[in-house]
């Protein structure tokens, strides 16, 4: 699977020129037979470096740079590799992911967890 289109490849890269923009996640990587989701908010000029939200599924999923390379390069059991979650759609910005995954351990989407963790954000302001 292509990971990227071109679509999300400008998009992404357009959020990356934006500094100190809390974007909208554009895009969610996950491996199809174990633990490791990643959702994109940003890439650099460089067409390599991405930043967004990593769960590798040690319960402390963290805010930071990836490399699209890696990504794409990595060998997973039955010939599988990393996969792009064609149906995903970020309804929060990426602080809110980050919150909502701090507080469950680990990537969540559920609309629930995330207005509460919007709501947790909102009151810290």
């Amino acid at each position: 699977m292509i990971l990227l289109t071109d679509e999300l490849r400008d998009r992404l890269l357009a959020n990356g020129r934006q500094r100190d923009i809390d974007h909208v996640p554009v895009a969610k990587f996950f491996n199809p037979v174990g633990a490791g989701t990643w959702l994109i908010t940003e890439m650099e000029a460089d067409g390599d470096t991405l930043f967004g939200l990593a769960d590798l599924g040690f319960g402390c999923p963290e805010l930071g740079s990836c490399s699209l390379a890696e990504l794409t390069l990595a060998r997973l059991p039955f010939g599988l590799g990393i996969e792009r979650d064609i149906l995903f759609q970020a309804t929060f910005p990426l602080s809110v992911y980050a919150e909502a995954a701090r507080q469950a351990g680990n990537i969540v989407e559920g609309e629930r967890r995330l207005r509460a963790a919007a709501a947790t954000l909102q009151d810290r302001r």
